[in-house]
């Protein structure tokens, strides 16, 4: 649902690109669909000075950057605040996709973005940010083990493989494909990971693998 279409405050964003015309045009994009861009940066530096003095909702950050560049940028704000990310990039490089899935990532485009791309990399990548927080509380809250963003990760490969399975097999989007996991988690008092282990394994016997 975009911020229009509701009467919540509006979803705060911050644009990250050394292209003044891609920011422009990124920005009348949002600000149509009633999203607020409270920060612009056009380097790296600049975007982890802003970034971590505004704390918006969403970033978009370019990846080829001067001075730094958009995915150690990343990792710089994501030592002191996790801020949901989509990754702006005329190169559609599948090593930097990788590099951008392994900082936890949650949407990639390639410029110029399309309207019709922009929408709904946005809401799948507010939803997963939204499950990241899950997954990072029910690491956090296990007994005796320690919460890291390495933890998380390994278990968000895993429940989004069980996503894709569900979403496949039973036909779900990918928000109710989540919610099936996070009820058989809850229903059987397993964790998220092994739930989603179950549903990855079950796959695969089925497969005669």
């Amino acid at each position: 649902m975009t911020p229009e279409a509701s009467e919540e405050p509006p979803i705060r964003v911050m644009i990250v690109d050394d292209e003044p015309l891609i920011r422009l045009d990124l920005r009348e994009m949002l600000e149509e669909r009633g999203y607020a861009v409270v920060a612009e940066a056009a380097d790296g530096e600049a975007a982890v000075e802003v970034a971590l003095a505004e704390r918006p909702d969403l970033m978009f950050m370019d990846i080829k950057m001067p001075r730094l560049d958009g995915l150690a940028a990343l990792e710089r704000i994501h030592q002191t605040c996790r801020i949901p990310a989509i990754m702006l990039t005329a190169w559609a490089q599948a090593d930097l996709v990788e590099q951008a899935v392994d900082l936890g990532v949650f949407g990639y485009l390639v410029k110029p973005v399309k309207e019709a791309e922009l929408l709904p990399a946005i809401e799948v990548a507010l939803a997963r940010a939204d499950e990241m927080k899950a997954l990072e509380d029910e690491v956090g809250s296990l007994e005796g083990e320690v919460r890291t963003l390495k933890e998380t990760l390994e278990t968000r490969k895993l429940v989004e493989k069980a996503k894709g399975i569900l979403m496949e097999q039973a036909g779900l989007g990918e928000a109710a494909a989540f919610r099936r996991i996070q009820k058989l988690s809850m229903d059987k008092r397993k964790s998220l990971k092994e739930i989603a282990e179950a549903i990855i394994l079950a796959a695969d016997m089925n497969m005669g693998r």
